[in-house]
């Protein structure tokens, strides 16, 4: 079976590969991940947020969520919980986000 920290780092990974769909960035430079717990039993619950109250793409990004971590040796059953607090905010991207979108 595979270790937290393995576990910890595969979602990770898959995580970088879930885009934003309208910036075209990771939703993990991005900073809308805002926690990734694992059980000891392997399950993962992934909380999330979007960069405005009501963006219509919450579904879609639940589902590639899901699609991304299902592969991940070791992983158990993967729930989400789209989460609005604290409000996403541009300071929570990555320096890499930030270039990206010319954010200085």
């Amino acid at each position: 079976m595979a270790t937290k920290e393995e576990i910890q780092e595969g979602v990770t990974e898959a995580l970088m590969t879930v885009d934003d769909p309208e910036l075209g960035i990771d939703i993990m430079n991005l900073g809308l991940v805002y926690d990734i717990a694992i059980s000891d039993e392997g399950d993962v619950k992934i909380e999330f947020t979007l960069t405005t109250m009501g963006c219509p793409i919450g579904p879609m990004i639940d589902e590639q969520i899901k699609d991304a971590t299902a592969h991940i040796e070791g992983i158990g059953a993967v729930s989400t919980e789209l989460v609005m607090y604290p409000p996403w905010s541009p300071e929570k991207m990555s320096p890499l986000a930030k270039s990206a979108l010319g954010i200085v």
